[in-house]
């Protein structure tokens, strides 16, 4: 029916079964990834699964691949992206391979950036062998409740997922896969979401996210396309601080 399907668009529900937590008074989403609540926490002893601070959620220690532990407030003060991959999975990957490359020239340009890697691989050995590619932090793999409710705060549905927040860890954008294969060269970091976008194959991922409003020009003409988005980023811009200051995704 009308009413299922604008159910299914509304908490953009990709693949079944999903189970969302709402709070009824507000109507907001308090967790995406309801199946994994109730597989993590299965006598509701967290009730109600709210989202708790990322500073929480991280606590503990963190290894680089030479063995070394440091612990999780060493990521205080800095951008951090929360990359969720494995080796089993080729998109990610080549990801990875991209992202060596930007998180090397974000450090070179004096950024305080920090990449910290939660593993989907299926086994420690796995786990290991991706992980000696990568010069950033993990989650150690055996701390399966740690890289759970990481995948629980951000409602993560699938991989690879880099999700780029703030030094106070507040999101900045959940496209970071995007974000980077687009901007090779990082200048754009850290990604602030634009209002407007040029669709290309990497980001039109995003038409799945909500509603877009997508505007077709004559590409041959490049004045048009310049007077196009002229016409549209205010419109876009009022949008995106109106759901801002409900606190909604737009």
């Amino acid at each position: 029916s009308l009413l299922q399907l604008k159910l299914w668009n509304k908490y953009r529900v990709s693949n079944i079964p999903s189970l969302i937590f709402i709070d009824a008074s507000t109507g907001k989403v308090v967790c995406r990834n309801g199946l994994l609540v109730i597989r993590d926490d299965p006598e509701g002893l967290e009730f109600p699964w709210g989202p708790k601070p990322f500073s929480e959620v991280v606590a503990g220690p963190l290894l680089r691949n030479n063995g070394q532990t440091l612990d999780s407030t060493a990521l205080e003060g800095s951008h951090v992206g929360v990359y969720f991959s494995a080796h089993w999975c080729p998109p990610c990957r080549s990801l990875t391979r991209v992202l060596v490359e930007s998180y090397r020239k974000i450090k070179e340009a004096g950024q305080k950036f920090e990449i910290l890697f939660v593993s989907a691989d299926r086994s420690e050995d796995s786990f290991k062998q991706y992980f000696s590619e990568m010069p950033w932090v993990a989650v150690p793999y055996a701390d399966e409740a740690r890289r759970s409710r990481l995948n629980r705060l951000y409602g993560i549905q699938g991989i690879p997922t880099l999700i780029v927040l703030d030094p106070k860890g507040d999101v900045i954008t959940r496209q970071g896969r995007v974000e980077v294969l687009n901007d090779i060269e990082c200048r754009e970091f850290p990604w602030h979401p634009k209002p407007v976008l040029e669709l290309t194959d990497s980001n039109a991922v995003q038409l799945n996210e909500g509603p877009c409003l997508v505007l077709f020009v004559d590409s041959e003409d490049d004045g048009e396309s310049e007077a196009a988005k002229q016409l549209i980023q205010p419109i876009a811009e009022k949008i995106i601080a109106k759901y801002k200051a409900k606190e909604e995704e737009a």
